[in-house]
């Protein structure tokens, strides 16, 4: 297989973390990336997490041992000509582009096909999670979504459950570290609630994450409730979910063996743990969820709470993966 080309929107944390695995990856080559900040600045936010002897910036490019990366100012998707760069794929990792219409650009310049680093706000071709609905990858998918931290880690614990247990209902609260369209200060934004300061408060907030979980596990569809609660942390987040289960009998020990197995079956997606861990304890996690084992309990006679950490590097890891996952399909039906 080929090296897989990608052009990448956004050179913020997730854009920045999804450069520094591409650069372990020896499959993907991050050929430009596009930012409206100066590309000085950009490369020192970058060797805050990789070693400035890793890359190195000579004029417009980021240069290391794995290549040469142009560096390009533009925000917009019809601003970027990715044909020039032959990209394969274009990551916009910029979180404001969240539609077929304003992602589409990316593909009339280029980009043989395009994934988005959050939900969208309408249909799609597709919404994969990663570890939860591969199958229903397609090699005609154009325009996918690949998701969010807190969706796939919610998604995993539901399917690693419901392989188990039937449940009855599940009810989903992210806690969330807060993210940079906060304002560090009150500002006047888009409701009362995000327009106070992110760093001072804990605000309610929408998710989501209730539609599109549902979406990819229809059998789910009508049993779950999701709120979101943004905490003044800067990294790590929390999901807690709280499950009802069809079986009276349902234990502790039980569920906590389930996600045993679970890391045994697929370690590089699920992690748990018996350390008791606060939020920046897990930072720099590549796993989509770290389920903390001493923080399930049982509420009620068939009632599980349960916790599960994630960070946004595992977000980018998983962000990668659905790129592989892509270029797998296409090579097959190239083959064909």
């Amino acid at each position: 297989m080929s090296t897989i080309r990608i052009g990448l929107m956004g050179f913020g944390r997730i854009g920045r973390q999804i450069y520094r695995l591409a650069h372990e990856d020896p499959d993907i080559e991050v050929v430009a990336v596009s930012d409206v900040g100066r590309p000085e600045i950009l490369h020192h936010l970058l060797t805050r997490t990789m070693r400035q002897a890793e890359v190195r910036l000579e004029g417009n490019y980021l240069i290391s041992n794995r290549g040469r990366t142009r560096m390009l100012s533009g925000n917009l998707p019809a601003e970027v000509p990715w044909d020039v760069f032959d990209v394969d794929v274009v990551i916009d990792a910029t979180s404001k582009f969240k539609s077929i219409a304003a992602l589409q650009p990316h593909i009339d310049n280029g980009a043989r096909r395009v994934i988005t680093s959050v939900l969208p706000e309408e249909g799609i071709d597709r919404v994969i999670l990663f570890g939860v609905n591969n199958q229903d990858a397609d090699a005609s998918d154009r325009i996918i979504s690949a998701g969010s931290a807190s969706t796939t880690a919610t998604a995993l614990a539901l399917k690693t459950i419901t392989s188990r247990w039937n449940i009855e209902h599940a009810s989903m609260t992210s806690v969330h570290a807060y993210t940079s369209d906060q304002s560090l200060q009150d500002l006047a934004g888009p409701d009362y609630r995000r327009s106070r300061s992110g760093a001072e408060n804990i605000i309610p907030n929408h998710t989501p994450a209730l539609q599109w979980v549902q979406h990819v596990m229809p059998e789910l569809d009508g049993k779950m409730t999701a709120y979101a609660l943004n905490v003044p942390v800067q990294t790590g987040s929390l999901v807690d979910l709280t499950l009802v289960f069809s079986d009276p009998d349902i234990s502790v020990e039980a569920v906590n063996a389930c996600f045993a197995d679970a890391e045994k079956a697929m370690p590089e997606l699920i992690a748990t743990t018996t350390d008791p861990i606060v939020s920046s304890d897990v930072t720099g996690f590549r796993t989509s969820m770290l389920v903390d084992l001493d923080g399930t309990i049982k509420a009620g006679e068939r009632t599980i709470k349960l916790l599960a950490w994630h960070e946004t590097l595992g977000h980018a890891r998983r962000i990668l993966d659905v790129v592989h996952l892509y270029s797998q399909l296409d090579s097959r039906r190239e083959a064909a």
